[in-house]
């Protein structure tokens, strides 16, 4: 057995000094070890394992860091942390003391642009290599793209953009790990892609043109038009090329050798200045182990497993999460009401939504990642009287803000935004924090905007928002409730009442959603020492029960407001 190779790299300089044959080792101890240290910690497994190939192939050929690598989202950027001096890392990702489970500039100078949503990496290496041509700098900006990504308009504004420029230092890798490319386009058409990216096969066509041109009538358009026909019948690519891009694919994306020799001949071409190029490489989810390559979805995003067997290690028993007694009780209305509608922008299982959508298939709709569609697709919807529930992480609907407003604001229409992972959400980093949604909700005009102290006010309050004739957005936390009975009946809420859990003189906590029974604890400690501290239940962010906020103050001391929000333009 040969000695392993992955402890000798620290970053891309050390893989590019070994032998090219070397590489599938690097790559096959790459993908060992992500599936060794997100057994013991949890992470996202099944893109990076995709990925594996894809990465190595890219640090092996481009001068990273001089050119520059940007990855969308970072579900696959695993292999690249690994390869860039951060394998040691691994065992505390996540962790405040540990590295970023997405990219993150201030962790390493491979890191040239944070992510964590989905679309934005072709926008923003177009930006580095339009910056890089200003400078007059050498090398190439390179992005690689889910094909999840792919479904952001951005990404495709961006290509027009790309096109546009003709950004000669531009390099676009699909990873396309969808499998969604019919069998016409397989290994032929991953042979043929590495063969005629290749220089001779360049110059040869540069030639045949200069002949044609020289030739009496129009040849040259009818060779053109020969080539395009062989394009369509062998290549999903026409759509780049229409956008002005070099189409290179589709290729077998966990062929190494495949890779090194498509990214040596797109080097070539980004260095005679023949790009923008687009790269697309088919890929497996999961490839190498087999659990997650049989269910790529579960293993998208994971806790901790058994490595040998795949099984995930048992959840201690607790209360129902947040999110399943929201489609719970979205599945029980929809039984009552026809016009109620479930969408999700490629969250279903996150949300709940696959719950909906198992009860009613043609009334669930997931739009892919595509928020600013979801909110206008159901302003529509509730223009003609349906009631859409758009459920949306509180951290990706801040994509869609200007549909919010302009959409279904300003029409006054029936939309309620379902809002998870409203607050602190943890170990996914800045990018996927809760934060912001009260600040920019509550400006709004008609907006109602709410969040429950209990999986049982949810309850409640879906029914509340649902029947309100206006918009309105309930936010709520990730993870399991509190464990509260759950009323057989609902109900809906007087709109902006608040509700006094705890009576006292000396102060009074003004507490929103989940921070509501922390606050009742806090109390409780407070009378031991002999202060007495009313407890209120805000319920109700937009409109404000400003009545009995009033009548605390006048009577009490001091008023604290808690809430799971940025300080600035919160609750408080």
């Amino acid at each position: 057995m040969s000695d392993p190779l992955l402890p000798r790299i620290h970053s891309p300089e050390d893989l590019r000094r070994l032998p090219r044959e070397q590489l599938a080792q690097v790559a096959d101890e790459i993908r060992t070890e992500i599936v060794q240290r997100v057994s013991r910690t949890g992470g996202h497994l099944a893109s990076s394992l995709g990925a594996v190939e894809l990465l190595v192939a890219i640090h092996a050929v481009f001068d990273t860091p001089r050119d520059r690598l940007v990855l969308d989202v970072g579900h696959q950027g695993y292999p690249h942390k690994m390869l860039t001096g951060r394998r040691d890392g691994f065992d505390r990702i996540g962790k405040s003391d540990g590295i970023a489970k997405f990219l993150r500039r201030s962790e390493s100078p491979y890191d040239h642009f944070g992510a964590g949503h989905a679309g934005t990496s072709i926008s923003a290496a177009l930006g580095i290599a339009r910056a890089m041509q200003h400078q007059g700098r050498d090398g190439c900006a390179i992005a690689l793209i889910g094909d999840g990504g792919m479904t952001a308009g951005m990404a495709f504004e961006a290509l027009n953009h790309a096109g546009h420029l003709q950004q000669r230092n531009l390099v676009v890798v699909l990873n396309d790990n969808e499998m969604s490319i019919s069998p016409n386009v397989g290994a032929l058409s991953s042979y043929l892609s590495r063969k005629l990216s290749a220089p001779m096969v360049r110059r040869m066509k540069g030639w045949a043109k200069e002949f044609l041109t020289s030739l009496p009538g129009d040849m040259l358009h009818w060779a053109h038009k020969a080539e395009e026909s062989l394009k369509v019948f062998f290549s999903p690519g026409m759509l780049f090329e229409a956008l002005s891009f070099r189409y290179v694919g589709p290729l077998q994306g966990n062929r190494l050798d495949v890779l090194l020799e498509t990214f040596a001949n797109v080097r070539q071409m980004i260095l005679s200045g023949e790009g923008p190029i687009l790269v697309h490489a088919v890929t497996a989810k999961g490839y190498g182990y087999e659990p997650a390559q049989q269910d790529p979805y579960r293993y998208h995003g994971v806790g901790a497993f058994e490595v040998e067997s795949g099984r995930f290690r048992p959840s201690r028993p607790g209360p129902p999460r947040y999110q399943d007694v929201f489609a719970d009780t979205l599945i029980q209305l929809a039984h009552e009401d026809p016009r109620i509608v479930g969408i999700t922008a490629a969250m279903a299982d996150g949300t709940g939504l696959d719950r909906f959508r198992d009860a009613f298939p043609d009334r669930f709709y997931d739009v892919g990642i595509a928020e600013q569609h979801a909110v206008t697709f159901a302003a529509g919807l509730a223009s003609e009287g349906m009631k859409p529930v758009p459920a949306i992480y509180s951290t990706f609907l801040q994509r869609a803000y200007d549909q919010v407003v302009h959409d279904v604001c300003l029409q006054n229409l029936d939309v309620t935004f379902a809002l998870d992972r409203a607050g602190v959400v943890g170990a996914d980093g800045a990018t996927h924090q809760g934060l912001y949604d009260l600040a920019y909700l509550r400006a709004l005009p008609n907006m109602v905007v709410m969040a429950p102290k209990d999986e049982n006010e949810l309850r409640h309050m879906l029914v509340t928002a649902i029947s309100h004739p206006g918009p309105a957005a309930l936010r709520f936390p990730r993870g399991a409730g509190l464990g509260v009975p759950l009323d057989p009946e609902l109900k809906a809420l007087p709109l902006g009442c608040a509700e006094l859990l705890r009576d006292g003189d000396d102060a009074a906590i003004l507490a929103l959603g989940s921070m509501v029974h922390p606050a009742l604890e806090a109390a409780a400690e407070l009378a031991a020492d002999g202060i007495s501290v009313a407890v209120l239940n805000a319920r109700f962010v937009k409109p404000l029960d400003a009545p009995r906020i009033v009548a605390l103050a006048k009577r009490c001391r001091a008023l604290v407001t808690v809430e799971e929000h940025a300080g600035m333009g919160g609750f408080g």
